[in-house]
């Protein structure tokens, strides 16, 4: 390649001058994905869960890319939660937040106050597999998070016509975060185990925070490559 000319052997992203101008390293918010198989199709499992980087949730759901989605809800307010927002916006849905809060608080008069339920509300697009806050928590916890997955496993085991499914990450919400033994959010590596443990290989969506979390690499998907845990060994 001669002086003055650009190499044209690399795949271009965007038209024109798009990709001179859209330089990530002056952005707050954006991530650094890591390929984790290397592009070889003998390395990909689909013993995994998926994670949706650079994915609205909520247009994903109201274009009808799932049939069931995984959140939680408890009975004292949910106006700020993404279960609220879909069921307002939702052509055809018959759910609003007054419903989904009085559906939620039937099941907790019939329950113990570290009980937990996974409720259902049939949204006709779709089914939401809601994780019940227990009454007696403020938030929840990662033995309720590790409960309430190994229930929707169980939900879905078999059941292809719940597929594909959508879970989002209970980091960062207003009331249905999940908070760990130590009164401190947990990371996103242990609630992605929880739910790998648990049984649960659907998608799930990172929060509005893991946006910023450049220059930290970024896996697509869980479990994370066994390199990660070398590195934290002290090997390469």
């Amino acid at each position: 390649m001669t002086t003055g000319q650009t190499d044209t052997s690399a795949p271009r992203l965007y038209d024109d001058e798009g990709s001179l101008l859209l330089n990530a390293e002056e952005m707050a918010d954006r991530i650094v994905l890591l390929p984790a198989t290397g592009g070889r199709p003998k390395a990909c499992s689909r013993d995994r869960i998926r994670i949706m980087w650079g994915h609205d949730l909520a247009c994903d759901l109201l274009s009808y890319k799932y049939r069931t989605f995984i959140c939680g809800v408890n009975a004292e307010d949910i106006s700020h939660s993404i279960i609220s927002q879909i069921a307002e916006n939702l052509p055809g849905s018959q759910w609003n937040t007054e419903r989904i809060l009085a559906h939620a608080k039937m099941f907790t008069q019939s329950i113990g106050s570290d009980e937990q339920l996974v409720i259902k509300y049939d949204m006709e697009a779709f089914e939401v597999l809601a994780l019940l806050r227990p009454p007696g928590h403020e938030f929840f916890t990662l033995s309720d998070l590790k409960h309430g997955f190994e229930v929707v496993a169980s939900m879905l085991e078999g059941r292809r016509e719940r597929l594909p499914t959508a879970s989002v990450c209970f980091m960062e919400g207003k009331s249905n975060r999940v908070i760990g033994d130590d009164g401190n959010p947990p990371s996103f590596e242990t609630v992605a185990r929880i739910m790998f443990e648990a049984g649960y290989r659907g998608d799930v969506y990172p929060s509005p925070g893991m946006w910023r979390l450049a220059p930290t690499g970024a896996f697509s998907s869980y479990p994370f490559p066994p390199s990660l845990d070398r590195m934290r060994a002290g090997g390469f």
